[in-house]
C-alpha cells in the first residue's frame, strides 16, 4: 500500500484531526484516510452530480436558443 506523509500540519488541523480520531476510536492515520476519502468523494461527486444533471435535461429535449442571455439578465438586474 502507498505511503503519504504531510508535512508542516498546522497545529490547529492537528489538534482537531487528534479530536476527532479520539471521539470515532481511530488511529491519527486511520482518521487522516477517512477524511481524505470522504473530501475526495466531494470533490468528485460534485462534477458527477454536474454531468447527471446536464445529461437530464438533454433527456428532457429543452433547446436553450430561445432563452435569454443570462448575463443580460445579470446586469439587467445589477442595474436596478
Amino acid at each position: 500500500m502507498p505511503t503519504l506523509q504531510v508535512r508542516d500540519v498546522p497545529a490547529e488541523i492537528y489538534r482537531q484531526l487528534s479530536f476527532l480520531a479520539e471521539k470515532e476510536h481511530r488511529s491519527l492515520t486511520q482518521e487522516a484516510i477517512v477524511i481524505l476519502k470522504e473530501g475526495i468523494e466531494v470533490k468528485l461527486g460534485d462534477k458527477s452530480r454536474r454531468v447527471e444533471a446536464i445529461r437530464r435535461l438533454e433527456e428532457l429535449g429543452i433547446d436553450g436558443a430561445g432563452l435569454p442571455d443570462p448575463v443580460a439578465l445579470v446586469r439587467e438586474d445589477r442595474e436596478r
